[in-house]
């Protein structure tokens, strides 16, 4: 018993020993996972700008090459959006310049970069892709710049990633998940802005007015060639910033800056261009045809779907202002109706300015201790404040990051080339049932239909009356299947002779050129907002049956007939009807 005993007692001692061993490796386990866990947050903590531009290039390199390994562009909404990019774009690639041979509100820099892709003789699909990536590693020293002097810990990460997002994605916002190149530019401005917004508001750690003025410069002057609005909405709470904190050295580099880009356009449009551009603004914003892509602007900033963030957005400047941050609270006092109004100049209504916002207002936090007259904690209001924006953000945010990656597991079957008669360009593809499946909507209460007596409280408006020589067209309008009513029309007009002409469509695409041989018509307007643009230089007049819009038709329709020109029918099938409009 005894020498059992003492055998049981050393197999004991022994399990004991090992059991003390192994929890000494978990501990030192732990420990050194401890270690490298604090390492690595201190590591991301401290951000060094090579990390930081390291990240950004492997997100470049993920959002870019996903949606390159797909082979083309399969997009799954906005297919007339789409085409009036193509249309744009291929102007540019043939040495075209907007406003002076087109009109179009949308500045040089919107589509500029796709085109110099095209040039280059990439496919209009795959050349997207390389513009996205292009403009994403421009900006990325810019925003590796802004992240390290302005934002602090983990926030500097998400600040500078969701930046490269902007750039990269393939839809516009929203948590739609249909895949879209449609408004990319809005996209690009806000990642611009982004940039812009925290370099003048935010005190930087130590004055670089060379940098700083530099990528402002650059910045607004981006934004003048891309989308004249959001430098109405932005410049005055920039400017008061900067002159709140009288950087000087940084308003003079910036001014330089912008006029070098001035200079530069100046040279190489000539200075017509920008009486030109400011002519197609001025048009637009006088346009009936569309006032307005969206909800009104006191919806924008009142509306139940938005109001929750006009709060927010206020409380950030209250609680800036009593936490002593006088002048990001007056600059953001100023900054927060511009915000609103790009928001209700941009189809969609989507406020992409939540996460800047966020993001700015947890960087501003004063210290624990700073409360207002009623006694509430500044900091936690910050900081709820930001959660808020943070949340209402968060769905529009990832539809933007993982859009590529839908785009690589999308499916290809059942797609078509959206620009049938371009085969250079059958990379951009879409749905056939969305592309050649014509679907109307046509009035239902017209005389004969069995419901005119119900005809008068449909209030149908006059502005959607089209009227051709006396003769009223009737109230239709083409829901989907655009492909299929050029593809079928220049099918017609080459049978019928009238191939190579220069055509004007009364509606508010003039495609033609996409989808035969048919030259575009100088000084018409890739999407119609109102007059008769490229009237001179057009050969014949192609008024629809059922039109893409029937109040662009109506309009159009209206001002031939006010312009006094002498009209001829030429042609009528199902489809369309000619006219020859010659000058009186």
């Amino acid at each position: 018993m005894g020498i059992l005993s003492g055998q049981c007692g050393g197999k004991m001692e022994n399990q004991a020993d090992n059991q003390g061993m192994i929890g000494q490796g978990e501990k030192a386990i732990d420990s050194s996972a401890m270690r490298l866990a604090r390492g690595l947050l201190r590591r991301l903590a401290e951000a060094r700008p090579a990390d930081l531009a390291a990240v950004l290039l492997l997100v470049v390199a993920a959002m870019g090459g996903a949606a390159l390994a797909k082979g083309g562009f399969y997009i799954g909404k906005h297919e007339g959006d789409t085409l009036q990019l193509a249309d744009i774009v291929l102007r540019i690639a043939r040495g075209e310049w907007p406003h002076l041979d087109f009109m179009t509100p949308i500045g040089f820099l919107a589509m500029a970069p796709i085109a110099l892709f095209v040039k280059l003789g990439a496919g209009i699909g795959h050349a997207i892709f390389y513009a996205q990536i292009m403009v994403a590693l421009i900006l990325l020293p810019a925003a590796v710049h802004v992240a390290v002097t302005r934002f602090a810990g983990g926030w500097r990460w998400l600040y500078a990633v969701f930046v490269m997002v902007l750039c990269l994605a393939l839809v516009h916002g929203e948590t739609e998940v249909s895949l879209s190149i449609s408004m990319h530019y809005n996209r690009w401005a806000w990642a611009i802005a982004y940039l812009a917004v925290p370099l003048a508001v935010m005190a930087p750690p130590r004055e670089r007015a060379g940098v700083e003025g530099l990528i402002l410069g650059l910045g607004i002057a981006a934004l003048v060639l891309i989308k004249a609005t959001y430098v109405v909405a932005l410049a005055p709470g920039l400017l008061i910033a900067l002159v709140a904190r009288r950087r000087w050295g940084v308003v003079a580099v910036a001014t330089l800056a912008g006029l070098a880009v001035a200079a530069v356009m100046t040279m190489a449009a000539g200075f017509s261009f920008w009486t030109a551009y400011l002519h197609d603004l001025q048009v637009v914003a006088a346009s009936p045809i569309r006032p307005q892509p969206g909800q009104s602007f006191w919806s924008v900033a009142a509306a139940p779907e938005f109001l929750t963030a006009t709060m927010a957005l206020l409380a950030v400047v209250i609680f800036l202002r009593q936490s002593e941050r006088l002048t990001e609270g007056l600059a953001m006092m100023a900054l927060a109706p511009g915000l609103i109004y790009i928001v209700f100049q941009n189809y969609g209504n989507d406020p992409q300015w939540l996460i800047l916002v966020a993001l700015l207002a947890l960087a501003l936090r004063p210290g624990p201790e700073r409360v207002n007259e009623l006694g509430w904690n500044l900091r936690q209001g910050l900081g709820l404040a930001s959660v808020v924006l943070l949340t209402l953000g968060a769905g529009s945010a990832l539809n933007l990051a993982y859009s590529p990656l839908r785009h690589l597991g999308a499916s290809t079957k059942n797609t078509r080339p959206l620009i049938a008669g371009l085969p250079q360009h059958h990379d951009i593809l879409a749905q056939k049932v969305r592309v050649y499946a014509v679907n109307n909507s046509v009035a239902g209460d017209l005389p004969g239909s069995g419901f005119e007596a119900y005809a008068a409280d449909a209030e149908r408006s006059e502005k959607d009356k089209a009227v051709l020589l006396g003769e009223t067209l009737p109230i239709c309008e083409q829901q989907t299947g655009m492909s299929s009513l050029f593809g079928a029309a220049v099918k017609d007009l080459d049978a019928a002779g009238f191939g190579g002409k220069r055509i004007l469509a009364a509606d508010l695409f003039s495609l033609f050129w996409l989808f035969g041989d048919y030259p575009p018509v100088k000084g018409a307007a890739p999407w119609y907002y109102g007059g008769l643009p490229g009237i001179e230089n057009t050969d014949y007049i192609f008024v629809p049956i059922c039109p893409i819009a029937k109040n662009v038709r109506a309009t159009m329709l209206k001002a031939l007939a006010d312009s006094k020109r002498q009209i001829t029918i030429v042609r009528r099938t199902p489809i369309y009807i000619l006219l020859e409009a010659k000058a009186p």
